[in-house]
């Protein structure tokens, strides 16, 4: 009898005790289990990224297709600049529609880093961190999982949100002290998406692109007859330059300005910055046009994302484009971070000026 009684003061005990570790972990597997199983997925939502003061917002659209297939819209609310990040079995592209221009990387992305913009990564995230932590607020689950962020090492958790019927409802990347960079928010996930292989080729992706690129031309031909301005002041007023308060607002410590060297090129200027001291660094910025075809250019590195756009990142370099410059930012001593650092300072707002 004695026993009896035992047993069954043990099992009340280990029911109270686990009731809620068991719950948590339903909710959990069966997250995982839905996102594991799925074909083929599309989603929209929006993308909000904080640095210092500014906060950048992005329409996102995800075209995900099993083994590896992908295809993500990031358009910039501000000012409705495009980029598109598309994984096939040939590699991955970082498609910028408005230049015509597509750089190809061969890149394990977006197994390299969390991207808090794609389902099956959010769940592998979780999936991964055996020491979670788990609430619940009002009607949603909220999962505490560490974050892959190996170029943003202030990104160190994150808040993944799920409602009653396990679907995602936010994202949020934080820091150690709750504070939120990143957050994506889904408005639309559909599970029974269908897509076709064809549909992540960079050919069905660019195919309109030239022939945007031709509407335009003609029709700024179009606009050259209808005035009686001459061509060559036309073609003087257009030309862009280079706003010489492009500066970074953060360099390392004993780090300064000791040469600038402006060079008028073909698409307008580039400016070439040396930065001498314990951080050297060259900054180099660069206007840039749109290709009249497409242009495909194999690059090295990794695609990145860095505030308000998607660049190349390798161990001594970072490469992007805002508002019709290329900035390129080239050390031999100091790492990605630092490199990092110094690039989401500079201010891109304002950066061309037509004269």
């Amino acid at each position: 009898m004695k026993r009896i009684v035992l047993t069954i003061a043990i099992i009340a005990t280990l029911c109270l005790t686990g009731c809620g570790t068991l719950k948590d972990k339903d909710i959990r597997n069966s997250f995982l289990k839905d996102v594991e199983g799925l074909k083929s997925y599309y989603m929209e939502g929006t993308l909000k990224i904080t640095n210092n003061d500014d906060t950048y917002e992005y329409n996102v659209e995800v075209c995900y297709k099993k083994d590896n297939k992908y295809k993500v819209s990031l358009k910039n609310k501000a000012n409705d600049y495009e980029q598109i990040i598309l994984k096939n079995d040939d590699g991955v592209y970082v498609i910028t529609p408005s230049l015509n221009k597509s750089f190809k990387f061969q890149s394990d992305w977006p197994d390299n880093n969390s991207q808090s913009y794609l389902l099956d990564s959010v769940a592998n995230d979780l999936k991964n961190d055996s020491a979670y932590k788990f609430t619940q607020k009002d009607k949603n689950y909220i999962f505490t999982t560490k974050t892959n962020y190996p170029n943003n090492p202030q990104y160190v958790k994150q808040n993944i949100i799920i409602d009653s019927n396990r679907k995602l409802q936010k994202v949020e990347v934080q820091d150690e002290n709750g504070v939120t960079y990143i957050e994506f928010t889904p408005k639309t996930i559909d599970n029974r998406a269908k897509f076709n292989d064809s549909q992540f080729s960079l050919e069905e992706v660019t195919k309109n692109f030239s022939d945007n690129s031709e509407m335009a031309e003609e029709e700024s031909k179009e606009n050259n007859n209808n005035t009686d301005t001459n061509t060559e002041d036309n073609n003087t007023e257009s030309t862009s330059k280079i706003d010489e308060t492009i500066f970074p607002l953060y360099l390392p410590t004993n780090t300064t300005l000791s040469d600038k060297e402006v060079i008028s090129t073909e698409n307008g200027e580039r400016v070439i910055m040396t930065f001498s001291g314990d951080n050297p660094f060259v900054l180099v910025e660069e206007t840039v046009k749109p290709s009249q075809n497409l242009e495909i250019i194999p690059t090295y590195g990794e695609p990145f994302m860095l505030v308000d756009a998607v660049g190349s990142l390798t161990d001594t370099s970072y490469t992007w484009t805002s508002g019709g410059v290329e900035y390129y930012i080239v050390s031999d001593q100091m790492n990605k971070n630092e490199l990092l650092e110094v690039a989401k300072s500079i201010n891109v707002v304002s950066a061309i000026n037509q004269k």
